[in-house]
C-alpha cells in the first residue's frame, strides 16, 4: 500500500508541475483534464502525506522512550505520546484505505430526486414536504445547486410530487443510496 501511496504522490507533484507550464494552460482540454486528475488526488497526497508524519513523529518518539540515557520525565512523556501517534496512525491507515478503493465513474455526475407522497392523504403530502426543505437544506450546505423539474403541491402545504436536479461535486456519489419507501403515522391521542 506504502509503494501504491508513494507513486500516487509522484504523480501528484508531477501534475502540479504541468499545470504551471504555458503550453498545458494553453491546450484548455488538457489543463482541464490534468486538473480533475490533480484534484482527485489531493485528498489522497494530504493524507499520506499526514501518515507519513504522524510515522515519523511515532519512530522519534519510540527512539527517545527505548534510550536509556534520555531523562525519565522525558521518555514517560514519549511513551505517553506513541499512544497517541499509534491511534492517528491508525486511523489514517483506514482512511488510506478507503481513499484507494476504486471510485465509480458516475459518482461525480449530477443527479435527479423524485419525492412523491404515497398513501396517507394530506400526512403523506406533509411528509413529502418535509424530506424535500431536508434536501433542499443537505444541498444548500453541500454548496450544490437544486434546480426544482417539476412540483405538484397538495391542499395544505405538502407536496404530491417533487422532482428535481442536484447539480454539484460528486452529488450522485452521496445520495445513490437514497432510495426506497418511508412511511409516517401519526397515533392520535
Amino acid at each position: 500500500m506504502l509503494e501504491k501511496l508513494s507513486e500516487i504522490d509522484q504523480r501528484f507533484e508531477k501534475l502540479t508541475e504541468l499545470l504551471i507550464q504555458p503550453e498545458t494552460v494553453a491546450d484548455q482540454q488538457q489543463f482541464r483534464t490534468l486538473s480533475r486528475e490533480h484534484s482527485e488526488l489531493q485528498e489522497i497526497v494530504s493524507t499520506y502525506r499526514n501518515y507519513q508524519k504522524i510515522s515519523e513523529s511515532l519512530e522519534e518518539n519510540l527512539q527517545i522512550a527505548d534510550d536509556a540515557s534520555e531523562d525519565t520525565e522525558l521518555r514517560d512523556l514519549a511513551r505517553e505520546e506513541i499512544k497517541e501517534l499509534e491511534a492517528q496512525s491508525r486511523d489514517l491507515t483506514e482512511q488510506l484505505e478507503l481513499l484507494l478503493l476504486p471510485k465509480d465513474p458516475d459518482d461525480t455526475r449530477n443527479t435527479i430526486l423524485e419525492i412523491r407522497a404515497g398513501t396517507g392523504g394530506d400526512e403523506a403530502g406533509l411528509f413529502a414536504a418535509d424530506l424535500y426543505r431536508m434536501y433542499s437544506r443537505f444541498i444548500e450546505r453541500k454548496g450544490w445547486k437544486l434546480e426544482e423539474l417539476s412540483l405538484s403541491p397538495s391542499g395544505i402545504g405538502g407536496f404530491k410530487e417533487v422532482i428535481f436536479s442536484v447539480l454539484g461535486k460528486n452529488a450522485f456519489g452521496i445520495l445513490k443510496y437514497e432510495s426506497g419507501v418511508h412511511r409516517v403515522q401519526r397515533i392520535p391521542i
